[in-house]
């Protein structure tokens, strides 16, 4: 894509777009015809006159003009993956974080530009129209943002591919700051419409629920379920970057199987009538429901059966339309599990061949070893999804009974091959004895998959040596390596314009699709104009952002301050509360020294703790509080700001990230699988300060010890302190520094209305300090001192900037996918 793109001749007296209503092919791209296009989209789609439309039914028109230009490609390739036969991948997430669709799609057919620069000649803004397309609330972090960028490779790979989800009609919520706490609301997503999605009515499968289980001896299994749900289709379509190849992303919407009551709706009793109803399209209603209660979780559970049953009956309907019998099935099918929510896939796949098919246990048993593969993204045992044998076999009856059996066949092989070591059956079991009975998700994961993943060098090290490291010796060869990517199209491409206009410029464009053309930008990272151009593109960025701080939170932030960014789901292990206590010690050395030559620096916060996360939501509250107090400090004038934005989004990250100077991913080492946004920030230009942990690690191989500040104790160092029994109190005891910041923290400065607000927080770090902060504190501390001296050094600091860009080329999720599909999937591209 050449940005900008050249422009045809423009005509000298353009139709306005109050007037195109003549008939304009969607084949044609000269300005006059995407006038009048868009036009007839308004008027005779969304049913709106151009005079009085509003900038919202604009982009829905907009939205359909761009999705008319790739539905005759997503036809094709359809038709050509049926009529070659090919096998498909079936990616099956809870989550899939997509973002906005408008930009991407435009860009992704290059029409962007030429579209801008047609409607401007007509009255209308193309960005301000995007403005009004809503975040879809599909997904809440890194593993749906994760999920998004690898549907993006898939279709620009070409590989025959399916995203199998829910079509939520709420997210997570949608996070405000009410007197700095944080507040959930419904995500109302999907409250104007959706104009990307194909309903599929006719695509509708029964998903059951509760009931018994009866053993027949001719019929064999037979499940009466206690209750029906209907899971309906929704189709979105994925573009392919500059491919013809669009592939498809199958939302599962749940309905009643009966509307309505009509004898209790006659008698008067309307609540009655619908209660049926409204408790079968619960199972959609929200991502994430609070599972601190017992309904909670349960909802939790019928969730992921519901989409799982319904992408799995959806496969099998598939793969009959040209197969008589399952013995090609793992020839024509590989189904990948995202993390263990779509875990309940093991036994459905096995309830569907051997109750509904007649299939014989072991041949069943053997298509599912070859179909199914895992990737893991958590190494806290805690953070492993179980379910209570009890719940399970309330909601699942049929299918705790296959699991039960897969155990027992699972136990008795290990016995055969490794003896009668009861420890390690008891470790390796698929159900935890321990306390109340529980199947391991996890595990079953793992036993029914041919392959299973880490999603970088370390964390993928650490799964064979800590939580899986019995089934790694059970079964050598199972457990690799796929580091994580990102689709440099959203990334850069799109996030970035600035910096993808300087780099277009420098190296040309095939970026986009060999994200590896980035390494001959090191070759600019001395050369003076390239710097200035590149500082110019950041200062752009950073403008931007304060801009829209300055609108949306009232706080004034100087572009040319240092811009320090932690972005991500709020949580322990990712210690935004280590970050906090550098601000703090900060704000007490810049008020006790206000004469000092302090580097102006503004710490930006943003991301969401789940509802029912106390101590992840007082740390938002904190941060809030200690923003209220550094951003009025006349001593500090103006050279410290702490922001936090709220309801962080795809569409936020896209503002931020561009002008991040400093990205903080400073997790406990040993902690966070991967994480996606340390490259996103990378890419964009920002050092890196952060912890040997995750894929920091590889952002070090590849951007060298010079170009990214590392600080903290490395994986080894953290076990042996915990095993040696760590003391966190001693840190506090030797350090006055810190032990000044806990003491305001915990004793009311920074919340002089509750003295006593924050004292959860000094309790914890001083008995438990389970990930480290004040391990870690005194080496944070003095590598935030290496950073605000090189700041001050902007050619040195933008010379290493510009390196971190040029070593990103190995983390697109363009490579991420060819090795799933080389290493795991058995997958080939498909040229459409």
């Amino acid at each position: 894509m050449k940005m900008p793109s050249k422009s045809p001749k423009k005509t000298k007296n353009p139709t306005p777009l109050t007037e195109a209503f003549e008939p304009a092919s969607i084949e044609r791209n000269d300005h006059e015809a995407l006038r009048r296009y868009v036009a007839n989209r308004l008027l005779y789609t969304i049913g709106k006159d151009p005079k009085t439309a509003t900038k919202a039914d604009w982009y829905a028109a907009l939205a359909r003009l761009a999705r008319d230009k790739q539905i005759e490609n997503w036809i094709e390739t359809t038709r050509q993956q049926y009529g070659q036969k090919v096998k498909r991948v079936y990616y099956l997430s809870m989550e899939f974080l997509v973002g906005r669709a408008l930009t991407n799609s435009l860009m992704a057919i290059d029409l962007y530009d030429e579209l801008a620069t047609a409607l401007a000649e007509g009255g209308i803004d193309l960005e301000e129209a995007r403005e009004e397309e809503p975040d879809p609330g599909l997904g809440n972090g890194g593993l749906g943002r994760l999920a998004a960028c690898f549907l993006d490779s898939m279709a620009t790979t070409g590989l025959p591919s399916f995203g199998y989800g829910i079509r939520y009609d709420y997210g997570m919520f949608a996070q405000s700051i009410h007197d700095g706490y944080q507040v959930e609301q419904p995500d109302d997503w999907l409250k104007l419409g959706n104009p990307w999605e194909f309903p599929r009515p006719q695509v509708t499968f029964p998903i059951k629920f509760g009931g018994w289980v009866e053993h027949d001896p001719e019929r064999g299994a037979l499940w009466h379920e206690a209750e029906k749900v209907m899971a309906t289709a929704y189709d979105m379509i994925v573009p392919g970057y500059h491919t013809k190849t669009i592939n498809t992303m199958r939302l599962w919407h749940a309905r009643a199987a009966e509307s309505l009551d009509l004898t209790l709706f006659s008698q008067g009793n309307y609540m009655q009538a619908v209660a049926s109803k409204n408790q079968s399209e619960n199972v959609t209603r929200v991502l994430y429901p609070d599972d601190s209660s017992y309904q909670g979780r349960e909802l939790r559970l019928r969730q992921e059966y519901f989409f799982v049953s319904a992408s799995l009956q959806d496969i099998v309907r598939r793969y009959l339309h040209n197969h008589e019998n399952f013995s090609e099935l793992s020839d024509q099918v590989a189904i990948h599990l995202n993390d263990t929510h779509p875990a309940i896939a093991v036994p459905e796949l096995m309830r569907i061949l051997v109750d509904d098919h007649k299939m014989s246990w072991n041949s069943a048993w053997a298509q599912c070893c070859k179909v199914f593969s895992y990737t893991n993204h958590t190494l806290m045992p805690e953070a492993l999804e179980t379910w209570p044998v009890a719940m399970m076999r309330s909601v699942l009856p049929r299918h705790l009974e296959i699991i039960f059996e897969i155990n027992k066949r699972f136990l008795d092989w290990v016995r055969t091959h490794h003896g009668e070591d009861h420890d390690l059956l008891r470790r390796v079991s698929l159900i935890d004895e321990t306390g109340e009975r529980r199947v391991r998700m996890a595990y079953m994961c793992v036993l029914a998959s041919h392959k299973v993943n880490g999603v970088s060098k370390l964390h993928s090290q650490l799964l064979v040596d800590t939580i899986f490291a019995d089934f790694a010796k059970l079964f050598p060869g199972r457990f690799i390596n796929i580091t994580n990517g990102i689709t440099p199209r959203r990334w850069l491409a799109n996030a970035n314009r600035p910096l993808s206009a300087l780099i277009d410029k420098s190296i040309g464009t095939d970026w986009r699709k060999n994200l590896g053309e980035l390494s001959k930008l090191k070759k600019f990272a001395d050369k003076p104009a390239f710097l200035k151009e590149f500082a110019a593109a950041k200062l752009t960025n950073k403008q931007r952002l304060a801009d829209w701080v300055k609108t949306h939170g009232g706080v004034d932030i100087d572009p040319n301050a240092m811009l320090d960014v932690q972005v991500k789901r709020f949580h322990e292990y990712k210690r935004q509360l280590l970050n906090v206590l550098h601000i703090v010690h900060r704000y007490n050395q810049m008020v006790a020294n206000p004469d000092k030559d302090w580097t102006p620096r503004t710490f930006l916060f943003s991301g969401k703790a789940a509802s029912a996360y106390r101590m992840a939501k007082l740390i938002i509250k904190l941060i809030n509080d200690v923003a209220r107090k550094v951003n009025a400090e006349p001593a500090l004038r103006d050279r410290m700001k702490v922001v936090f934005v709220p309801n962080y989004s795809v569409s936020a990250a896209e503002m931020i990230m561009p002008a991040a100077n400093l990205s903080e991913q400073i997790s406990t080492a040993g902690t966070e699988a991967s994480g996606t946004g340390n490259m996103k920030l990378a890419i964009n230009g920002a050092l890196t300060i952060g912890t040997m942990d995750g894929a920091n690690v590889e952002i070090h191989e590849q951007v060298g010890d010079d170009n990214i500040f590392i600080f903290g104790h490395r994986t080894e160092e953290v076990a042996k302190i915990k095993a040696a029994g760590y003391d966190p109190a001693r840190y506090y005891e030797e350090n006055p520094d810190l032990r000044l910041v806990i003491d305001q923290i915990g004793g009311g400065f920074w919340s002089p209305d509750d003295a006593g607000r924050f004292r959860p927080i000094a309790d914890s770090l001083l008995r438990q300090d389970t990930y480290l902060l004040l391990a870690d504190f005194a080496d944070y501390v003095a590598t935030q001192e290496k950073v605000d001296a090189l700041y001050r050094d902007q050619d040195a600091w933008n010379r290493k900037a510009v390196i971190n860009v040029s070593g990103m080329g190995i983390f697109s999720s363009d490579r991420t996918i060819l090795e799933y599909a080389d290493k795991i999937w058995d997958v080939k591209p498909l040229k459409v």
